[in-house]
């Protein structure tokens, strides 16, 4: 640090903290000293790739001084905190300090507010604490935060409001053996087995089975499989870095705060109890009314403070279910008798589809544009979604507004211990909104039927008003989460980061965003360097947050106060959908850091529209079939080869462009031998046409050749069963003699290709197949993906 003098007081030994080989004391440097009159506390974390065994296996992670998690940090309220990152990995990284009110040059955001942390190199954050409660760090570096850079921090304030004897830090994440980048490959190329793996795929039998084939059609109608919940299989799921860990330390009678917080990449958890009652004390951070809560929904980033009484004979259980029932881990407290924690019931796919497709809903809003520029975006409400039934709309409510002033939150007003303006805090004149207005208008149905009814914060309450004055001027922004699973792409308004500007904010004004869900998954929306109102039932008491959850075709409305400068980063926290592209930059458009001059903005947005590839080989005793893709938000080229046992060889080569998620036009090549048993008489020919996902999923091809031929093809794939699909292919090619002659007396010559099969997958890379082609005849093999 420049021009700073750190009188070093003390080196202490800290945190225990689970790592491949157990548990350990791991050494920290803190020292005291002075800045501005603020007492100093400094931290150094070293990053390693180093191997590490979860799930049962060893595999290469990412670790934090050898710990996943990372160590807690701790740091009392009016400290100035100085954390030394030294990074030992052979790829750049970064540390975001998720829910910090911090300066915007130490946010962590690489390129867009942090410069990279190079290998080899050490980068020091420094900033005072304004805040008090449990919040958490992570890298922000493409997807190192699946791999294990993460940790805690917690933060005391300087006078304590609860009553409690210790505490206990719970840091619940989720763990995947593969290569996180290879995961999103997976998602990206539309693979099924992460849902045959854990359970929750809807194959066509037990759609059948449970009478929903008619829900079954109206999704594929919209172009969609089925009801999702969860994108990644993951084979385990961790509390501070273990399956199942014991504390046995506490003693009866003992009040613990479980300072609980969801680190995971992309599950969301429920978190149940045993033993005696629960109580809720703080959300993000930040105090609410206690209340007694033995389940709750926990989205990815959000944290929660629980104050539990470990029981006079028993051990509490502590309870996280993936929020697809895919899995689970445990925390007990105490000693004696396990006291369990309340089972949460698999949620059933396949009747949450009954149910939707009862209602007047159209779903498959477009994640990808045909014109990104074009402002869309009521359009998008008005079009998808439930329909609305205006009558009963708040009258109160305030006009959506356009996209072209966007403004942004207060966040002096989060919690009791940070220096808030209370004249602006009150005396709302009616414009605070109620619970059915943070809801989609017309959902009244679906809440009833309890689909939903579990994901709202009702229960949540700040013990203090956290209105605004009605003088303060309020822009409203509209922000429709919109998604596409076959292609995975992730949006706002239709729009991916990589296609669309910063949202300009402005000071001293009120950012109302809503947020409109027109997708199958939940989506934890998260604002950096800013806390915001979360309307709900509570109205002028409504709770201030960080991160809010989104859950599907519903709407939640945040508010706050504009007092910042610089860009910050808003993105859904479910990494593979930020990846996705489910980002945006709020802009209080001032100058930028000078410091940042030499790092790009745009290598941050080039992280979302990256290229991924992949490919599948066909063997088989009859045909043996190449296909190899490469492919970016907009762009895509695929290289197909196909050899049939009586000397039929057939390539082609094909780029092609998408408008909108749907439709593509392509270009290319096609070589084909003209006559079976013949490998000398090769015919190549220039293609041009248009590829179209037509509802019910039919993938269309449609061209013409540089001989004026015209061909149409359709092909189609259905899970039958679990692991068992088939697929069907027709090809009708047209030759009207424009460019050839033709033979005899013939007006056209016609050509027909079709094949019908199976496949069984074994494993994420490999299934055994069998199919007829009625050139080739039957035959059988195996189909290998890489």
């Amino acid at each position: 640090m420049k021009n700073i003098k750190i009188e070093i007081k003390k080196v202490m030994m800290l945190f225990f903290v689970c790592t491949t080989v157990g548990t350990f004391a791991q050494e920290i440097l803190i020292t005291e000293g002075n800045v501005n009159n603020l007492p100093v506390k400094e931290y150094s974390l070293t990053l390693n790739e180093m191997a590490v065994n979860k799930a049962g296996k060893q595999v290469k992670g990412m670790t934090i001084n050898r710990s996943i998690p990372g160590p807690v940090l701790e740091f009392t309220e009016g400290e100035y905190a100085v954390i030394h990152v030294k990074n030992e990995m052979s790829v750049e990284t970064s540390i975001h300090w998720h829910g910090l009110l911090l300066p915007n040059f130490y946010d962590g955001v690489p390129y867009l507010t942090t410069p990279p942390i190079e290998p080899g190199h050490t980068f020091t954050y420094e900033f005072p604490i304004r805040q008090s409660g449990t919040y958490w760090y992570h890298s922000h570096t493409m997807l190192q935060e699946q791999s294990g850079v993460y940790g805690s921090i917690v933060i005391q304030p300087k006078e304590q409001t609860l009553e409690y004897d210790k505490e206990l830090v719970l840091m619940l994440s989720d763990w995947t053996n593969e290569k996180p980048m290879n995961v999103l490959r997976n998602l990206k190329r539309g693979n099924e087995w992460y849902g045959i793996k854990k359970g929750t795929a809807t194959p066509l039998n037990q759609v059948i089975g449970k009478g929903a084939f008619g829900a079954q059609l109206n999704f594929w109608k919209q172009r969609m499989e089925g009801a999702d919940i969860a994108d990644v299989y993951y084979p385990a799921f961790l509390i501070n870095g273990e399956e199942r860990i014991e504390y046995p330390n506490f003693k009866p009678g003992e009040k613990v705060r479980l300072r609980i917080i969801d680190g995971a990449a992309s599950t969301s958890f429920w978190m149940t109890f045993g033993g005696g009652s629960p109580v809720l004390v703080s959300s993000d951070g930040v105090d609410v009314i206690p209340i007694e809560r033995h389940k709750t929904f926990i989205a990815v980033a959000e944290t929660y403070d629980f104050i539990i009484t470990v029981p006079d004979e028993g051990t509490i259980e502590f309870r996280i279910t993936a929020q697809d029932g895919s899995g689970q881990a445990s925390a007990f407290i105490g000693s004696g008798k396990v006291l369990p924690a309340i089972d949460i019931p698999k949620p059933d796919k396949i009747e949450m589809m009954q149910k939707m497709a009862k209602m007047d809903m159209k779903m498959g809003a477009h994640a990808l544009k045909f014109q990104p520029d074009k402002d869309e975006r009521f359009q998008l409400k008005q079009e998808y979604g439930m329909q609305m039934d205006h009558s009963k709309m708040n009258p109160t409510q305030m006009p959506e507004k356009d996209e072209t002033n966007d403004t942004l939150t207060k966040k002096k007003n989060v919690q009791d211990s940070m220096e808030m303006d209370h004249s602006k805090m009150h005396h709302s004149k009616g414009k605070d909104t109620n619970t059915k207005d943070t809801q989609m208008e017309g959902m009244e149905d679906m809440q009833e039927k309890g689909m939903f009814s579990e994901y709202n914060y009702d229960y949540l309450k700040s013990p203090r008003k956290t209105q605004y004055d009605a003088s303060i001027p309020v822009n409203d922004i509209l922000l429709n989460l919109t998604g596409n699973m076959n292609r995975y792409i992730w949006s706002m308004n239709g729009v991916p980061l990589s296609e669309t500007d910063k949202i300009k904010i402005k000071g001293n004004e009120i950012t109302r965003i809503t947020f409109n869900n027109l997708t199958m998954m939940h989506h934890p929306m998260h604002l950096h360097g800013h806390f915001f109102r979360v309307i709900n039932e509570n109205g002028a008491y409504s709770p201030v947050k960080h991160t809010v959850n989104v859950p599907p075709m519903q709407k939640v409305i945040i508010e706050f106060y504009g007092d910042e400068v610089g860009d910050w980063f808003f993105h859904c926290h479910i990494l593979y959908h930020m990846m996705g592209g489910m980002a945006r930059v709020m802009s209080y458009d001032t100058p930028r850091d000078p410091r940042m001059n030499e790092y790009p903005v745009q290598s941050l947005i080039d992280e979302t529209n990256q290229w991924y590839s992949w490919g599948m080989v066909d063997v088989a005793s009859h045909t043996t079939g190449v296909n190899l893709i490469t492919s970016n938000i907009r762009n895509q080229f695929n290289a197909t080869f196909e050899y049939g046992w009586n000397e039929n060889l057939e390539a082609e080569i094909t780029y092609e462009r998408y408008f909108h998620d749907y439709l593509r036009i392509f270009g290319g090549v096609n070589t084909e031998n003209e006559m079976p048993d013949s490998l000398d008489q090769f015919e190549t020919t220039a293609i041009v046409g248009v590829r179209y996902l037509t509802p019910y999923l039919f993938d269309l091809d449609v061209r013409i050749d540089n001989q004026l031929r015209p061909r149409i093809a359709l092909g189609r794939s259905i899970m039958l069963f679990p692991k068992l699909s088939v697929f069907g292919y027709y090809e009708y090619q047209l030759d009207l003699g424009f460019i050839n002659n033709l033979p005899g007396n013939k007006d056209f010559i016609s050509e027909t290709v079709w094949n019908a099969g199976a496949e069984y997958m074994l494993s994420k890379n490999l299934s055994l197949m069998a199919s007829y082609d009625n050139r080739y005849g039957a035959g059988g093999g195996v189909s290998i993906r890489f």
